[in-house]
């Protein structure tokens, strides 16, 4: 019962920073649809098993039993995962590639790495600290799209270098291409309403945990 607190604290504590962050760019779907397939019993009931506070629950699995089932189950279901996007060629070779993502998700994802890192590093996390653990280890052996992957690489170093407004604006502005809209009284007290629900997710507070980006 116990890793099972835990485990559901740890994964509804990173979805709530990926929707935070989802909604200061303005993918609002995307940020209350994202990572929902780990609440299903095939992905939960991994991370109850194997959670231990320290480490992804899949890399667990992964240890365990040589394969992770909740990995194969998260990564065929939510489109922000470059694996998802794994196919074979259209070259005739045997071989598989990664697809050029959506700019959509590609944002998704660099937000879903960003929030990983806050709740991994909690207090330590320092902006720089999502590039570091991307290019750990080199990136040559990502099976991802060129574009996908220079993109993604472009955010997390302005990221780095910028810090997380400017970032957050240049996704908004020039990635995204979405312009501030003037809002009458009626959309003033619905981003108000926003405001006040993002603020109850930032008083949301658990441990350090590892989530699986």
């Amino acid at each position: 019962m116990i890793k099972a607190v835990g485990h559901f604290r740890t994964i509804t504590k990173h979805k709530m920073l990926v929707m935070k962050e989802c909604f200061e760019v303005g993918l609002y779907k995307q940020g209350l649809l994202h990572d929902l397939s780990k609440y299903t019993w095939t992905e939960f009931r991994v991370g109850c098993r194997f959670y231990q506070g320290t480490q992804s629950p899949n890399n667990a699995e992964r240890k365990s039993r040589g394969f992770s089932s909740a990995w194969l189950h998260h990564k065929g279901r939510n489109k922000h995962h470059y694996e998802y996007w794994v196919d074979y060629g259209t070259d005739g070779r045997k071989c598989l590639i990664g697809m050029k993502m959506p700019v959509k998700y590609v944002v998704e994802m660099f937000l879903d790495r960003v929030a990983a890192s806050k709740v991994y590093k909690g207090t330590a996390y320092k902006d720089s600290d999502p590039l570091e653990y991307f290019k750990k280890g080199g990136t040559d052996d990502y099976v991802m799209h060129e574009d996908t992957k220079r993109l993604l690489d472009r955010l997390l170093t302005m990221l780095a270098e910028k810090g997380e407004d400017e970032t957050f604006r240049y996704i908004r502005e020039k990635v995204l291409r979405r312009k501030p809209k003037r809002q009458g009284k009626r959309g003033r007290e619905k981003l108000s309403g926003i405001r006040e629900f993002l603020r109850a997710v930032q008083k949301f507070r658990t441990g350090r945990r590892y989530i699986e980006v």
